[in-house]
């Protein structure tokens, strides 16, 4: 549906280009050694600062060719001449536009740091009062589409904090300026032919177009091709405007998750209590089981009571390892991925509407744990496939492998299997943190 479910960035981009240059200065004890490898890394930021100059010089001398192209694409399209001359031939060069797309996090994002950012008492707040003052929308909404009304809020929230941030970036720019840089050229050029078929569509004005920098746009944060096929005119004016019309937007937000799948009268999941002698043997998305399973397994609801006996299947993630809180996620905990492909989105999504349906806060509280650098990941994985753990070429991202690699060292260790990087992993392969 939108760019960041594609490509998805952590939620704050760092400005550091590597973990040592975002450490404070060596002081006047620092070994010669240290200095060098300062020298080394502040040159290898140097280095990236131009080699990402470069990038942005050849893009913006490349632009006017390429909205030439634009222009022609847009004619095979089907749009207008006046379109064509006066939209399509003014469009802008970005250069943040680049900034951002190139830019990759250099530390993992912790549950805690996210979580806790996210479902906030405000937004719980906020979510209660929006279900009351929406309540007869809302109602209609779950009776025609199946999607109770606290989690079309808990998007919303999520999203852009209730409408009250949109984006301000001008998404035909952006979106032109991602169409003309080669690495994602088809997909971006695609999604701004469907922004201009928008704007002609509904006589949106260009300067009112604004939105994140990758093209997501209004209260939904709907790409334009997400637009095109699931937007809806909630308020009955003739037109389906996301950026200005709450009734438009929640309407399309309820369209939207029922074209991708969601289960009437079926929760997202839940916080459970697993038992002390659990073994971690079905981790993550492709080893759910039958609920019967996990209640076989002694796995409970927070509140102590067994798990309902209902023909669920439920996968177990466990976002800060066994340390922190365990969920079950239900099919509509699919669903939530197909909008945005992060677990810690997923988890937050659930855990926000259940808050402002009014529920309890989590029974286990995130722990605090240490960012990851990429490069520390990179150290991580580069041990486990040198003791025997294949993980695949080491990269610096913590995906299905490099957790069942983590667990199968920990069995091997003696140690608590979740597949969580924990320190005590690190401490095992020889990794200093």
């Amino acid at each position: 549906m939108k760019a960041k479910g594609m490509y998805y960035l952590a939620a704050s981009i760092t400005a550091c280009v590597s973990l040592s240059a975002c450490s404070s200065s060596p002081t006047s004890s620092s070994t010669p050694s240290n200095n060098s490898e300062t020298a080394i890394v502040q040159t290898q930021a140097a280095a990236q600062e131009v080699q990402l100059s470069e990038i942005i010089t050849s893009h913006a001398a490349a632009f006017p060719t390429c909205v030439a192209n634009l222009q022609t694409r847009a004619r095979r399209e089907g749009l207008s001449e006046e379109t064509i001359n006066n939209t399509v031939a003014s469009l802008q060069f970005v250069p943040k536009v680049i900034e951002l797309d190139q830019a990759q996090p250099e530390f993992s994002q912790t549950f805690t740091n996210y979580f806790t950012k996210r479902a906030t008492d405000w937004r719980v707040n906020e979510g209660r009062r929006l279900l009351k003052k929406h309540r007869v929308l809302l109602e209609q909404l779950a009776q025609q589409y199946g999607v109770p009304p606290q989690y079309i809020l808990s998007f919303w929230g999520l999203e852009t904090n209730y409408g009250s941030y949109k984006g301000k970036m001008s998404v035909l720019d952006s979106l032109a300026t991602l169409a003309c840089e080669p690495r994602r050229s088809d997909y971006f050029t695609s999604e701004l032919m469907q922004a201009l078929k928008l704007k002609e569509k509904y006589g949106f004005d260009k300067r009112t177009m604004v939105g994140s920098w990758a093209g997501a746009m209004g209260h939904t944060q709907f790409m334009p091709s997400a637009y095109a096929k699931y937007a809806i005119d909630g308020d009955g004016d003739g037109k389906a405007d996301l950026w200005n019309s709450t009734e438009d937007a929640l309407t399309s937000a309820a369209n939207f998750l029922q074209h991708l799948g969601w289960q009437r009268n079926e929760r997202w999941g839940r916080e459970v209590l697993l038992p002390s002698n659990f073994g971690y043997e079905h981790l993550g998305a492709k080893q759910a089981q039958p609920l019967s399973q996990w209640v076989a397994q002694s796995v409970l609801q927070t509140n102590g009571l067994p798990l309902p006996a209902i023909d669920l299947k439920a996968a177990l993630y466990l976002p800060s390892g066994h340390t922190g809180p365990a969920f079950l996620g239900y099919e509509n905990f699919n669903v939530i991925m197909r909008w945005n492909r992060s677990e810690f989105y997923a988890i937050t999504v659930g855990h926000l509407a259940d808050r402002i349906n009014g529920g309890e806060p989590l029974k286990v509280t995130p722990p605090d744990q240490p960012r990851l650098s990429r490069e520390l990941i990179k150290q991580l994985q580069t041990k486990l496939n040198e003791s025997g753990f294949d993980v695949g070429k080491p990269d610096g991202v913590l995906g299905r492998n490099s957790t069942a690699g983590i667990q199968a060292f920990q069995r091997s260790n003696n140690m608590i299997a979740d597949g969580f990087p924990s320190p005590e992993v690190f401490t095992a392969l020889g990794i200093s943190l």
